[in-house]
């Protein structure tokens, strides 16, 4: 319902005449316009020889004739290279002034994906000699602190005066700063010397999630911490301590600043991007955006990735897990992502499979039930491919790359086409092939397809499994629920701590 309304909201000017990065063609590196020598052997370090549609547009709209004049916002399907897109273009730039100052903050909505989008910078940035750090929660505060501000030398476990003016300067030690919402905000209030007024660039990645939830409202204190005083006034560059000991108080100065030969401050220059980018007028406006170019893949709001196959199964639902467990049984040793409606459903279905005899299929699962270690051990082990087959809630859907999916199993219909776009996108990236199985009922079928019909690319074809294949899976079945209603009992009789 939530969906229906918002597609009814006119759309703003700006994104009605979008760029179609589908127009683009790939790239090879060596005829990418002024693509620094150093950065060039990084992509091929990488195994990269050739730069996507997506971030051969978004280089033209930023290091080529673009000028990032305006504020770039992308809408592209998952795996189509959006991380690189921003990332190449912010090493580029900031590689040509050699500074000390947090110059570029990338914000993304999870832990997981604020690892694998540094992982990324890591691996372009470090050869031009910039900086990357990392500020996500669920890890320790003061570790962050220690990487990303250097404290004077002379002056640790001196207690400051905070109206003093003649106390030296903290500094960055990082060009680049990829953070989640939460622990940015931990760091604005607490930080001592942890500042943004010098940021030059800002990255909204996963921008519709970002917007959609609050997140301690770090969206407008980050804009408010770097916009320019309106009157011209501006506090000496030493005295940036906290007025009280729980905030920060910044403000980017008018005027010009060292590391910047002399030229007056430029505007924040932002890049907003997601696979299913929000049109809600009143979300895109928080954004606060100059003048916003929109790059978009195809004609259709949404899109699935071009070499991804579509399927459903049509079962009835009390037999739905012989069927799953068929259908991963045929794919052989193949990586497999299963998605389930809620959290509560995946660990029961990761239960119940695993009561099955004689499987021969490694399966685990990924939720917020599990302790963040618990989390990130699973998904290294996935990736590494330790075992064959992930369970997850929508956890996994936003942003996460994990090389060899080559399937994405919807274990339960999605509601929403975004939720949709977003699982079927954990395949079938960066150019590979991918297969995508929705289990569905008979009564479920027409949504469905009402459901893919409002994506690019949105065909489903049928997908059987013979029936003597469930019929040879029922024996074995029944045991497994026992088991299964065993392990449910025993863990309702444990006391409560």
């Amino acid at each position: 319902m939530g969906e229906e309304k918002q597609q009814s909201i006119p759309a703003l000017p700006w994104m009605r005449d979008p760029v179609d990065v589908t127009l683009t063609q790939q790239l090879p590196l060596h005829s990418v316009p002024s693509l620094h020598p150093k950065l060039k052997s990084a992509l091929e370090d990488m195994g990269i020889s050739n730069l996507f549609p997506v971030q051969v547009a978004v280089w033209h709209e930023t290091v080529g004739p673009g000028n990032f004049e305006r504020d770039i916002c992308v809408n592209s399907p998952t795996g189509s290279g959006k991380t690189l897109a921003y990332a190449l273009p912010l090493v580029q730039m900031l590689s040509g002034r050699v500074t000390k100052c947090l110059r570029a903050l990338v914000v993304v909505p999870t832990r997981d994906l604020a690892l694998q989008v540094k992982q990324v910078f890591d691996a372009v940035a470090s050869p031009l000699g910039l900086r990357v750090g990392l500020a996500v929660g669920q890890s320790s505060l003061a570790d962050e602190i220690s990487e990303l501000v250097e404290m004077p030398a002379r002056d640790i476990g001196t207690c400051y005066d905070p109206h003093c003016i003649s106390l030296p300067r903290f500094q960055s030690k990082v060009d680049i700063l990829v953070a989640t919402p939460g622990r940015l905000m931990d760091h604005i209030n607490t930080t001592i010397g942890f500042t943004l007024e010098h940021l030059y660039y800002l990255v909204v990645d996963e921008t519709d999630r970002l917007l959609r939830e609050a997140y301690q409202s770090w969206l407008p204190t980050v804009l408010e911490l770097i916009q320019s005083n309106d009157d011209g006034f501006s506090l000496p560059s030493a005295s940036f301590f906290p007025c009280s000991a729980s905030a920060l108080r910044t403000r980017r100065r008018c005027g010009v600043e060292r590391g910047f030969k002399d030229k007056p401050y430029p505007r924040l220059a932002k890049m907003v991007l997601s696979a299913t980018l929000t049109q809600d007028p009143g979300r895109l406006i928080q954004l606060n955006l100059h003048h916003p170019l929109l790059l978009k893949a195809g004609q259709m709001r949404y899109r699935l990735p071009e070499n991804l196959e579509s399927y459903k199964l049509i079962c009835e639902k009390k037999v739905k897990p012989l069927y799953l467990i068929a259908l991963l049984k045929s794919l052989g040793e193949e990586k497999c992502l299963v998605f389930t409606k809620s959290v509560d459903s995946t660990h029961r279905l990761c239960q119940l499979l695993n009561c099955f005899e004689d499987l021969r299929i490694d399966i685990k699962e990924y939720s917020s039930l599990q302790h963040q270690r618990v989390r990130s051990k699973t998904l290294n082990e996935f990736r590494k491919g330790v075992f064959q087959v992930l369970l997850s809630s929508d956890a996994l859907t936003r942003g996460m790359d994990v090389e060899g999916v080559r399937n994405v199993i919807n274990y339960d219909v999605p509601k929403f086409i975004k939720t949709h776009v977003h699982r079927a996108g954990r395949t079938a990236r960066a150019g590979q092939t991918g297969r995508c199985f929705t289990l569905m009922s008979e009564d479920e079928v027409r949504r469905f397809k009402k459901l893919i019909g409002k994506a690019e690319g949105g065909s489903c074809l049928d997908h059987i499994v013979p029936s003597s294949q469930i019929e040879a899976l029922n024996t074995t079945y029944e045991s497994a629920l026992t088991k299964y209603k065993e392990i449910i009992s025993k863990t309702r009789k444990k006391p409560k701590n």
